[in-house]
């Protein structure tokens, strides 16, 4: 078949299964190493055998439950591409939103510092502590993670994209506390799915992607009560909290660090889609 006939296939293979057309196409230039315009360039080509087989074997795995991520190794991030396996969570482009917000408070709360400290609290993939370092040279990174294999996909990603970040190993914030080093800024996009919630997720999550990096404890608040109680340990007296949370978890989240920081000017921030996925606190 034709490479447009090919495309046009998978494209209804998925939708037969309830899943997203584009897959296809991001299987197709996968296979084929091309890029999207590339891609519609040859469309009137012969698709070569190899990559039919190819192509049919990963819309199997994909149907199975496979993430395409972990078919293709990457995903997309701010611009940029990032190495993903089964270790880390595969970013969303809601993080992509708090990276943006991120960025514009920092801004706007330390205009002329340099060095201005970062720390990312459960790194994953890297892709908040690699973007932020790549978008601000101002910003001195580093990273806590507790998967060694995590950090060695977050350290892939660095080397890959020239960002320079220092990556611990850890839980939360305790090697900063233990190293009684100090940080103007703290971000994290910490687990938050609760036990039961973790059972109701989508085959492709609950199945694929690191338990470790989704579930937060029963109420999917525990790694945020346990983070905000540590970070008067670590963070200067103005400082920026920035957290991910789960859609509807904003206000409880907002009154932990309320909690612990009376006089915080603390924001919740809606996604794109109307949901409260960010808090911003700034001291």
């Amino acid at each position: 078949m034709k490479i447009y006939e090919a495309l046009r296939w998978a494209s209804s293979f998925l939708t037969e299964h309830g899943l997203e057309e584009p897959i296809a196409e991001i299987l197709l230039k996968h296979y084929l190493q091309v890029d999207r315009t590339k891609l519609f360039q040859i469309f009137q080509d012969e698709l070569p055998l190899d990559v039919e087989n190819s192509l049919r074997a990963a819309l199997e795995k994909v149907v199975a439950g496979t993430p395409v991520q972990h078919i293709t190794g990457v995903e997309d991030f701010y611009g940029r591409q990032f190495t993903v396996n089964e270790h880390v969570l595969i970013p969303r482009p809601e993080t992509e939103e708090l990276v943006m917000g991120l960025l514009q408070r920092i801004n706007r709360v330390f205009p002329n510092q340099s060095p201005i400290k970062v720390v990312d609290v459960g790194t994953g993939s890297g892709a908040i502590s690699i973007s932020l370092a790549l978008e601000n040279p101002n910003l001195k990174i580093t990273t806590v993670d507790i998967s060694p294999e995590a950090i060695e996909v977050a350290k892939l990603n660095a080397k890959k994209l020239d960002a320079s970040v220092q990556f611990l190993e850890g839980d939360l914030l305790q090697p900063l506390i233990d190293s009684g080093a100090k940080v103007d800024v703290v971000v994290s996009n910490p687990p938050y799915i609760s036990e039961a919630d973790f059972r109701e997720l989508a085959v492709n999550v609950r199945d694929f992607e690191p338990t470790l990096a989704l579930v937060g404890g029963v109420t999917g608040y525990e790694l945020y009560e346990k983070l905000v109680a540590q970070i008067p340990t670590v963070l200067n007296k103005n400082g920026i909290i920035a957290f991910e949370v789960g859609a509807g978890q904003s206000k409880q989240v907002e009154a932990l660090i309320k909690a612990q920081y009376p006089h915080a000017e603390t924001e919740i921030v809606f996604d794109i889609n109307g949901k409260d996925r960010m808090v911003f606190g700034t001291l």
